[in-house]
């Protein structure tokens, strides 16, 4: 799959949160095309980077990826993110070569309309855009409603003018589609992209990773680094792996909403912001006393934490971890994030840094002998 055409990262300086080789990697991986169910080309990326950093790797039939640190440790400690990323199919060609699609994951159609995709077919990545009528066209009859962008009347656009130059492009029914726009940086270390969720989750279980590696840190348990497939369609890849592996606690990492921004509902939503530090959450499937290790951990570590509440379900990869086998305790800890599944999610590289630390404090203070029976 193509790579999106961005601009090289600035130079690090002296305030710099992350240093240049992890964000040359977080750079390569974010711009990197990994939608659900063909997130091959992504995996990729990620396990190289990984792989000097663990005993040994592997990848389950979907495409889970796992690198395993002491992997004969009869105790098992997970730390989780998810690999794929929203996007679009390719359902049906017309005779004007126009490009009908159906939604892969929970797509926004609202924020498509003027967007540069690729299509990536059988004879590689196609350029096309989404197609919308100008407002000339739309405002010409004013008794007219206002047309808004649906599934149904969203098209694709990629020059060809009959569904046979489509065809002859390698363009066929369920190539998938991807936008183009990769990562940037704003203002005060805020950096934006598609794709943040959950890549940015991969790159942090890589960074602990590292840094466990880097400080020569020896654990009493076997650590599973996993970057799980299809958890936007139902946290599908995670329900498969936490079955595989069948470990005995398990820190997932995510998304989650900063509610400062217009239009959100602090009274349902919570009060999340970025540059706050990682969030943590209340809900049935978070084990309240790991919960309460990780909250521990970040105050002893002066790692500041947010905290929001998720009611029956948390949404994430979490649920399928916290049920799977006989019952895994289960924790998330998860980064703010505003305009979530569009082209310019926005997280702070603060809340990375201490997410990241939070995650390696954390492993530091579990053992096999760590007591979390509630009763």
């Amino acid at each position: 799959m193509a790579k999106s055409s961005t601009k090289k990262p600035v130079a690090k300086s002296k305030k710099e949160l992350i240093s240049a080789a992890s964000y040359q990697f977080l750079t390569n991986y974010i711009n990197n095309p990994s939608p659900v169910g063909f997130e091959t080309s992504g995996q990729k990326i990620w396990l190289e980077y990984l792989t000097k950093y663990v005993d040994t790797t592997y990848t389950d039939a979907y495409g889970t990826a796992v690198g395993v640190i002491n992997p004969t440790a009869a105790f098992k400690v997970v730390i989780e993110a998810h690999a794929d990323e929203i996007s679009w199919f390719v359902n049906y060609i017309n005779d004007q070569g126009l490009i009908y699609l159906k939604r892969n994951g929970g797509v926004d159609h609202q924020i498509a309309p003027s967007m540069r995709v690729y299509i990536h077919g059988k004879k590689g990545p196609v350029k096309a855009v989404f197609g919308w009528p100008a407002i000339h066209t739309r405002l010409s009859n004013p008794e007219q409603k206002e047309p808004q962008p649906k599934v149904d009347n969203l098209t694709l656009d990629c020059g060809a003018r009959s569904k046979k130059e489509v065809e002859a492009l390698g363009i066929h029914i369920g190539a998938v589609v991807t936008y183009q726009e990769g990562i940037d940086e704003l203002a005060n270390d805020f950096i934006i992209g598609r794709a943040f969720d959950n890549r940015v989750g991969g790159f942090m279980i890589a960074e602990v990773a590292r840094l466990l590696k880097e400080n020569k840190k020896k654990l009493p348990f076997g650590l599973y680094i996993v970057n799980a497939v299809q958890e936007e369609i139902g946290l599908r890849g995670a329900e498969m792996i936490a079955r595989r592996i069948k470990p005995n606690i398990a820190i997932i990492t995510d998304v989650t909403h900063d509610t400062h921004t217009p239009m959100i509902n602090k009274a349902i939503e919570g009060d999340i912001e970025c540059g706050k530090g990682p969030s943590l959450a209340y809900a049935p499937a978070i084990h309240n006393k790991l919960l309460a290790i990780v909250e521990n951990t970040a105050k002893a570590k002066k790692i500041p934490v947010q905290f929001r509440t998720l009611s029956r379900s948390t949404g994430t990869d979490t649920d399928s971890f916290a049920y799977a086998n006989e019952g895994c305790p289960s924790v998330l800890i998860s980064m703010p994030l505003r305009y979530m599944h569009t082209t310019v999610e926005m997280i702070h590289k603060k809340d990375i840094v201490d997410t990241i630390q939070l995650m390696y404090e954390t492993l530091l203070v579990l053992t096999p002998k760590t007591n979390l029976s509630y009763l």
